[in-house]
């Protein structure tokens, strides 16, 4: 069964154009998407979400078109874009108290686990976290209602190396207990050879590549791709 259906997706913008991309995501896969910045990367994935309207294409999560069911496929979603820079003045636990009504499947003891892994203070701000805390709070979030399917734009930015291997572990044992399809995109080959079985290389908004990675193969292909292109 696949989680995610792509077909066609297209978004024009005067200096850009995702063009045409499409690809399936069975469940339980993680696939990893990866680019230079201005790739399309994100476009892609907010494109996936609705969050960017794209000018062509179908988007199907959990087999049901997203457009029609956005609300209820949400719920079945963790989405991690960046880290948190809405509501900079409302302190961590209010936005928690927010985010947890919204999810049937809210995990109380999953998400304290979390914080404490994290060292994160409810009682501080937005605004007084640093980058990669906010990113680590947002991933926190993303993990504690059982989502079904996780959707990860640049989950490693801002983190400092021991912080990058927790959560190359989290998702991977995240992946495993729950069955769950993971989708990463990152423009840092190192993270993505590492997390992902399955890696789409984009450029100038096409998927140009598709590439099974398998024990770590696709590490070799994909720097003799950038390697060639820096040249």
């Amino acid at each position: 069964m696949n989680v995610l259906e792509v077909q066609g997706l297209t978004k024009r913008y005067p200096a850009f154009t995702l063009n045409g991309v499409s690809f399936d995501v069975p469940q339980g896969a993680v696939m990893g998407f990866i680019g230079r910045n201005g790739a399309g990367k994100s476009t892609t994935l907010k494109s996936i979400l609705g969050m960017v309207h794209p000018d062509a294409g179908a988007v199907r999560v959990f087999g049901m078109d997203y457009a029609e069911n956005e609300r209820a496929i949400r719920r079945e979603l963790g989405v991690v874009l960046g880290g948190i820079d809405f509501y900079p003045k409302k302190k961590i636990k209010t936005i928690t108290d927010v985010t947890r009504r919204f999810y049937d499947n809210w995990d109380e003891e999953k998400y304290r686990h979390y914080l404490e892994l994290f060292h994160i203070d409810e009682s501080k701000r937005v605004d007084q976290l640093s980058s990669g805390m906010k990113v680590k709070y947002m991933i926190a979030l993303a993990l504690s209602h059982n989502a079904r399917l996780l959707i990860l734009d640049e989950p490693f930015n801002f983190l400092d190396p021991s912080s990058q291997s927790i959560i190359k572990h989290l998702l991977k044992k995240y992946n495993e207990e729950h069955q769950a399809t993971v989708i990463i995109s990152s423009h840092n080959l190192n993270h993505t050879v590492d997390v992902c079985p399955r890696i789409a290389l984009l450029e100038h908004g096409v998927i140009i590549r598709d590439i099974i990675n398998e024990d770590n193969s696709a590490e070799k292909e994909l720097e003799d791709y950038f390697n060639v292109e820096e040249e």
